[in-house]
């Protein structure tokens, strides 16, 4: 099968773990159960990830406590730890509820205020990272914003940044126009770049010809959404061009999602071993 290519479209990265991820989501999360090792390891290898690297990648989601290994004889079971419900929960949120497209923005700015001093440029850029993640975009340098009221609990966690930054609730006044801080904070063209690329590769008549069956579709078809909407500071569509390719995108997941999820879950039944409390 062939994921990417010269002929293809970009897409987001489908590594491993993003892809397990999204499995889980669909077939573990709603079932408190856990799933036979193998079983993953038979889903993977219809999307070409080897074995070896679906293992290590498991292995590295226990150690990072997202999944729990149970023992049933000689076979090998994955459960979820609740860390990992939490963050399968956040992207269920992100996927059907929050969407991408803002049509509800209420006219006020989360703003996020910093100053760090040069001995601690490290901080400095994990501080700038998380606050990407979580959908800011610079204003000035020091001053950052996303649209609407975020809730930044836990978003400076291990930084010892406290002292040094200030989070307000704001709205822009004249001369500062809201659609003016969306050009500045926000690089809209690499946004509509990725939503693009999305379209290309899903808003056609028959997506990923060569994959083996819908189940493998399913699974790339989330995982690329999860990583757009995860990337997408959600900006107001007001303030966003006509066109802007979100709007279809997001009707192309929502039509391709529910055609793949009965016959992905009949091969799914055929495939999966799990363990149901």
């Amino acid at each position: 099968m062939t994921i990417g290519g010269e002929d293809e479209p970009a897409a987001p990265s489908t590594r491993p773990q993003s892809l397990i991820f999204s499995f889980l989501g669909i077939y573990a999360l709603d079932h408190g159960g856990a799933i036979a090792s193998g079983s993953v390891i038979e889903v993977f290898a219809r999307l070409d990830v080897s074995e070896e690297a679906v293992r290590s990648t498991l292995a590295r989601m226990v150690k990072r406590n997202l999944l729990t290994r149970h023992r049933r004889g000689r076979k090998a079971y994955l459960g979820l730890t609740p860390h990992a419900v939490a963050v399968l929960q956040d992207g269920r949120r992100r996927v059907w509820e929050t969407g991408a497209v803002n049509r509800d923005w209420d006219g006020t700015w989360t703003v996020v205020g910093f100053s760090l001093p040069d001995s601690r440029r490290s901080t400095r850029h994990d501080l700038r990272s998380r606050l990407i993640w979580a959908g800011f975009g610079p204003v000035q340098s020091g001053l950052w914003i996303a649209p609407g009221a975020k809730d930044v609990t836990g978003l400076f966690d291990s930084l010892d940044v406290d002292d040094h930054v200030t989070v307000l609730t704001a709205s822009a006044y004249k001369p500062t126009e809201a659609a003016d801080l969306v050009a500045k904070a926000f690089d809209i063209e690499q946004i509509a770049r990725r939503y693009r690329a999305f379209l290309a590769r899903w808003d056609v008549p028959r997506p990923l010809p060569d994959a083996p069956d819908d189940l493998v579709r399913q699974l790339l078809l989330h995982t690329d959404w999860l990583q757009l909407v995860r990337q997408d500071p959600h900006l107001p569509a007001e303030h966003l061009p006509p066109d802007w390719p979100a709007i279809r995108a997001e009707q192309v997941f929502h039509t391709r999602a529910a055609g793949y999820e009965r016959p992905a879950r009949e091969v799914a039944d055929g495939v999966l071993d799990m363990l149901i409390p």
